[in-house]
């Protein structure tokens, strides 16, 4: 009868092992004797860089439309899932099958109108509305009761303003329509001349953070995905400078030789062609 390093290795080795196998492959990778020393070194805070690279690489691809490469990302999102949970067991805190039940629980217990005797009959928006009353409810239930006190600290800044927004706006302390914000960030723009001209290093320094924030809050007051609306115009600035120094290259030039008025006109140029291509006519 094999014994059980050999099933293990078996096991490793199917390529029709499924969800054990990859669970398998992390247990050998971390064991203390035998595993990977690189993986057998870390730990959740020295994993926790990755498990964020990895989402955002999910976020590209989908970004590209690539999904040849959304299957391998979801895959390598997957397996920080099973990192954790893995230094999880070893600690006796969690483990794999702990995780999935406790989600799937949450799912239930989040959606009644789908799985419970409440109506189906809801929109998207009433359903959004619903989920945070649960979200609320269960932050009351535990001993992180504050409006904001979940929002994680370690999101992203542009994705985290609009969720601190969203909480704050849901008690009522928002304004009421996108006239005021558009006039509180003509006020910080000006706070910000002023601290250019006549502040320190750190008051420059918070008053521009006051200037995104209140642009954070118009993308929210638009309905405006404000990390995709980004997202987007990095992509776009990426793709038009690449046409800048193509363009100069064709010339005989890179981009330190020339000048910005000829770079500037090569770029009106490149939105001159992509509007002729049929691209959207944004700035």
């Amino acid at each position: 009868m094999p014994d059980a390093t050999a099933l293990s290795q078996q096991l490793c080795l199917d390529p029709d092992g499924g969800m054990p196998r990859l669970l398998e492959i992390m247990k050998r990778l971390r064991d203390p004797v035998n595993g990977c020393p690189w993986d057998v070194e870390q730990n959740f805070t020295t994993i926790a860089p990755y498990t964020i690279e990895e989402a955002y690489e999910v976020a590209d691809a989908i970004e590209r439309g690539a999904m040849s490469d959304l299957e391998g990302e979801l895959g390598d999102l997957l397996f920080q899932t099973v990192y954790h949970a893995q230094m999880g067991a070893e600690k006796g805190l969690f483990d794999f099958d702990s995780i999935v039940k406790s989600v799937s629980e949450k799912m239930v217990a989040r959606h009644p109108h789908v799985f419970g005797n409440e109506s189906s009959n809801k929109t998207a928006e009433q359903q959004t509305r619903d989920w945070e009353t649960a979200k609320a409810k269960e932050r009351n239930d535990s001993a992180r009761s504050g409006v904001l006190d979940d929002v994680a600290v370690n999101l992203p800044a542009l994705t985290r303003a609009i969720k601190l927004q969203n909480r704050a706006a849901r008690v009522g302390f928002d304004w009421p329509s996108t006239t005021e914000v558009l006039d509180k960030i003509i006020e910080e723009a000006g706070e910000l001349v002023e601290a250019n001209e006549k502040l320190t290093e750190a008051e420059t320094f918070e008053e521009f953070g006051d200037l995104l924030f209140v642009i954070a809050n118009l993308a929210r007051h638009l309905k405006i995905d404000a990390e995709s609306a980004l997202r987007h115009a990095n992509i776009k600035f990426t793709r038009r400078f690449q046409s800048v120094e193509a363009a100069l290259a064709n010339m005989g030039k890179k981009p330190h030789e020339s000048d910005l008025a000829e770079m500037d006109a090569l770029w009106d140029a490149a939105k001159l062609t992509e509007r002729n291509n049929g691209r959207p006519s944004d700035e």
